[in-house]
């Protein structure tokens, strides 16, 4: 039997390869709004974070989630993002 594959993506916060599973998914959409995404199904670019508010920090000061999705991103949009990762804990 073949052992199967784990899928790794880079946090965006301290820049760690994890499993896909251990970290939050932010997605924007055709549209070019900005979430949380839970279940990792919704359509559009995605970029992954730590489920730690540290991470979300340091990926707000260097700007990742600007660059990764190529648009300004609101402190509205980050703020709320802050309290749906609270929310996860």
């Amino acid at each position: 039997m073949k052992s199967q594959r784990v899928p790794m993506r880079m946090c965006l916060g301290c820049n760690e390869m994890k499993p896909k599973k251990e970290l939050v998914r932010v997605v924007k959409s055709k549209e070019g709004e900005i979430s949380l995404d839970l279940t990792g199904k919704k359509a559009g670019r995605g970029a992954y974070i730590c489920k730690k508010a540290e991470c979300l920090n340091l990926a707000r000061k260097a700007r990742r989630f600007e660059k990764s999705f190529s648009c300004k991103i609101e402190d509205s949009v980050y703020d709320g993002l802050e309290a749906e990762l609270s929310n996860e804990e």
